[in-house]
């Protein structure tokens, strides 16, 4: 059995009371706000007010890890003592922006963290951490498979004391923002080295620079996720100084794999409580219904997938927590095994539960009535971002038959 630290404990108090306080009251007012927003990319007033009351109570940056504690005043926690808030996080879809704690800023957070000079850090880890801007990772494209890293084309080119770049990305999140001010851009800067990951590099872009164009928003089952949201966009002849390259040229592939771990088990702790929550929607409309002179609860069918779903996300819990266990000793690097095994199981799972508990609530339940159909949406995403479930089980498929298939009977 996983226990958390006081800490940790701590903490999941004063959440559950915020959210319970001004957060679920607050459901309808953000829709409200963002539906009749003229700019849908644009910070909401509730955001912003709901963040100055997080940060009073201490709610803030809680995702940043033990070994960067020295960068914040509220993080410093275990990956194990991180899961139960961010699982309360993922109950509301947008909640983890008012903590600080929102995709893909926390992988962008990591990443200066890791691997930025102290004069980047200064320039962008530090507002970030604030809160005062916004980022973007830029990696995936249109025209090639972006599951495999390695066949990123965008084009980095050195000239003089400048780097220039060229190529299309899409789906990268924040890239609409008002609030986003940096980019991280994975681009291919040696194209011709025999090591395919040692071609790509990664380049510190601000928006503003000349060249940037963003096509359009990108919506995935008809949600465009405003205000943070997923754009196409072109580089053109985009240039930045030598010195906004981060780690080095030709480490792009490296720090991509370093980034993406953590914030993967984010998503699956978030999705956890988009389950749980959902299924206790269900279990109070099966209450609440009746069909044929009996109450939803106590038709079999219904109590056959109330079952169900309970003993799904308490496996998924499990798995979660189990992975999170394995990276806190050994780190993530060491953890890929338990990282792709939840990372391929927790968002089905979840993606499945969600849809029983759409069908409970019948027709409503596809609606903006009830938070599950967004809920749904970022389920089926989370199957593909941060590399689809395909890519991950053929490499933990790999890493298990050399673990046993070696072994003597």
């Amino acid at each position: 059995m996983f226990s958390f630290s006081d800490k940790s404990q701590q903490l999941q108090e004063k959440l559950a009371a915020f959210m319970q306080e001004y957060i679920y009251p607050n459901e309808e007012n953000y829709a409200q706000q963002l539906h009749s927003a003229s700019n849908r990319f644009a910070p909401l007033p509730i955001m912003d007010e709901l963040k100055i009351q997080a940060r009073a109570a201490g709610l803030w940056n809680l995702f940043v890890p033990e070994e960067f504690a020295q960068y914040c005043d509220h993080g410093g926690l275990s990956n194990v003592d991180y899961a139960p808030l961010a699982e309360m996080m993922g109950r509301v879809i947008w909640s983890q922006e008012v903590f600080n704690c929102n995709a893909p800023d926390t992988g962008n957070m990591e990443v200066f963290m890791k691997y930025a000079t102290p004069e980047q850090q200064a320039t962008w880890l530090g507002p970030l951490l604030n809160g005062e801007i916004r980022s973007s990772y830029a990696m995936t494209e249109p025209q090639v498979a972006s599951s495999d890293a390695t066949n990123i084309e965008l084009s980095i080119k050195q000239d003089g004391d400048q780097w220039v770049l060229n190529g299309r990305k899409w789906f990268i999140t924040g890239a609409m923002n008002e609030r986003t001010k940096i980019f991280i851009v994975m681009g291919k800067s040696d194209p011709d080295n025999p090591d395919r990951h040692r071609q790509q590099t990664q380049i510190l872009v601000p928006k503003n620079t000349p060249g940037i164009d963003i096509i359009r928003p990108l919506t995935t089952l008809g949600y465009d996720d405003a205000p943070i949201g997923h754009a196409e966009m072109m580089f053109n002849d985009v240039r930045v100084p030598l010195e906004n390259v981060l780690l080095g040229e030709g480490r792009g592939f490296e720090i991509a794999q370093g980034r993406l771990g953590p914030g993967r088990m984010h998503h699956c702790m978030r999705l956890i409580g988009c389950a749980q929550r959902s299924l206790e929607l269900a279990c109070k409309r099966a209450k609440s219904r009746t069909t044929f002179g009996r109450p939803l609860s106590k038709h079999q069918s219904v109590r056959e997938d109330i079952s169900k779903s309970f003993s799904e996300i308490e496996m998924a819990r499990l798995l979660v927590l189990k992975t999170c266990s394995k990276m806190d000793a050994v780190g993530a690097q060491a953890s890929r095994d338990m990282i792709a095994a939840s990372k391929t199981t927790v968002p089905l799972l979840v993606q499945n539960i969600i849809d029983r508990c759409m069908q409970l609530h019948g027709a409503g339940g596809l609606t903006e009535d009830y938070f599950m159909a967004e809920a749904f949406n970022y389920a089926r995403w989370c199957r593909q971002a941060d590399g689809p479930d395909q890519v991950h089980q053929m490499a933990l498929g790999k890493q298990i038959i050399d673990l046993y298939g070696t072994e003597s009977e």
